[in-house]
């Protein structure tokens, strides 16, 4: 019998939440096959099989919180006999015959899943609407009295819309059935400790909609929050005169594509650019704990990538600066079209050590960043735009028309002060500025 266990995701991360079970006992499973989905509190992923065989039995259900290395399910392999099975405690008899003739017999309690599904049997597994509920939500659910049609109409934070049950435990404090019902205590959550101030009322009137947070916008919320309690924010900014650079893309984006059938952006243009300069300022790829710094020897570049949900993920390029412009390429693309189709592994988004954000692809032209913790420090890309600009040339100044960006660099100043900050900000600038028209891929 082979085990399958919740995978190690990350140094920070300990649990994950079984979002849905694409196998059902007794299923044939072939070796690295997807058998679940699961989300942390970084990226939704799947856990393949590690070897072909049936699967013997799921020992989680779908909403369940599971913790790192814990055993999730039993994979019988290929050519294993079937164990055996004990008869269903429930319905189990013993029966032992004394020297008398007499008969004993002892009917033991029934089992805790088949009291899960005395206590959920008349909430269906599947609404009308063919909604999914896990057996601990219908459980709440029968011993709260709420009806299908209220859990239909509840938002749902997993998986398509999925009804967890901390959506449902929200939606009971929060008074939204009408009258406050008391939780039970083996189902109510870790209370967080109160603010200590009162946040402003809204007025809420009939021309007002109220949007549930998914789970990625509250990660998203409670990540961007902590990073602003946790590090002073510096942002500093300069304008560079990219030109060249501009002129090299055009002149070669087509061979380029033709070639190694990948369209070339300026994305990887710039994680060139961080590369090289974090080479010169290496104090800016590192951590701080307390009063300890951490330096990385390692330049793991993460690259902000909106998704079509609105929301925000940033995929991370592994040592960043062992890649050539090609295998960058490559790595942007990859990664930023597995992002928006939900396909990131949960490694891919950790470890990194800089993040850069490109807030030209909206038709911005600078912005002020917030630091992806544990980093120290973020910077974005503006647009590109065509400006009229002076440059010197042999027969004295001229007035010409360049192509020009804004870059602008957020900054933990507990460790990076400004002469740091701004002379890698600037180093940054020159590397694009001084692009070198003639070279290769």
């Amino acid at each position: 019998m082979i085990n399958l266990v919740m995978p190690k995701m990350g140094e920070s991360v300990a649990e994950a939440t079984i979002l849905k079970w694409l196998k059902k006992e007794g299923d044939v499973i072939e070796a690295d096959e997807a058998v679940l989905e699961i989300a942390t509190d970084k990226v939704d992923s799947e856990v393949p099989s590690p070897a072909g065989g049936i699967l013997h039995k799921r020992l989680f259900e779908e909403g369940q919180v599971v913790k790192v290395g814990e055993v999730i399910a039993h994979i019988q392999a290929e050519g294993e006999e079937k164990p055996k099975t004990a008869a269903p405690a429930a319905s189990q008899t013993k029966v032992s015959e004394s020297g008398n003739g007499s008969v004993s017999k002892s009917v033991p309690v029934p089992t805790s899943a088949a009291s899960v599904k005395t206590s959920v049997e008349d909430v269906p597994r599947l609404s009308a609407s063919g909604r999914f509920y896990s057996p601990l939500v219908r459980s709440i659910a029968k011993e709260e009295g709420i009806s299908v049609e209220e859990l239909d109409s509840i938002n749902g934070s997993g998986l398509n819309n999925r009804l967890t049950k901390q959506d449902l435990l929200k939606h009971l404090e929060s008074g939204q059935k009408g009258i406050q019902k008391q939780v039970s205590p083996a189902s109510e959550p870790a209370k967080a400790s109160a603010p200590s101030y009162t946040p402003p009322s809204i007025s809420v009137s009939g021309g007002t909609e109220i949007i549930e947070m998914d789970r990625m916008r509250k990660l998203i919320s409670d990540h961007m929050v902590m990073s602003k309690h946790t590090s002073p924010h510096v942002t500093s900014f300069v304008e560079a005169d990219v030109t060249n650079l501009v002129k090299w893309r055009d002149k070669v984006k087509k061979e380029f594509e033709k070639k190694e059938n990948e369209k070339i952006t300026f994305t990887p243009l710039f994680i060139e650019a961080v590369c090289r300069a974090i080479k010169d300022f290496p104090m800016v790829n590192v951590s701080t704990d307390g009063n300890k710094i951490y330096k990385k020897n390692f330049i793991n570049i993460g690259m902000a990538t909106a998704l079509p949900s609105g929301n925000l993920i940033v995929p991370v390029i592994k040592n960043a600066d062992h890649l050539n412009l090609i295998g960058l390429t490559k790595a942007v693309n990859d990664l930023a079209n597995r992002a928006r189709q939900n396909k990131l592994k949960p490694d891919e988004i950790q470890d990194g050590t800089f993040t850069l954000t490109n807030v030209g692809t909206f038709g911005n032209v600078m912005g002020t960043p917030i630091i992806n913790q544990p980093q120290v420090a973020i910077l974005a890309a503006g647009a590109i735009r065509k400006k009229p600009a002076v440059v010197e040339t042999p027969e004295g100044d001229a007035i010409a028309i360049r192509h020009m960006m804004f870059l602008s660099l957020s900054y933990d100043h507990r460790v990076v002060d400004g002469a740091l900050g701004g002379s890698f900000l600037r180093r940054i600038a020159d590397y694009l500025e001084n692009f070198d028209m003639n070279r290769s891929f």
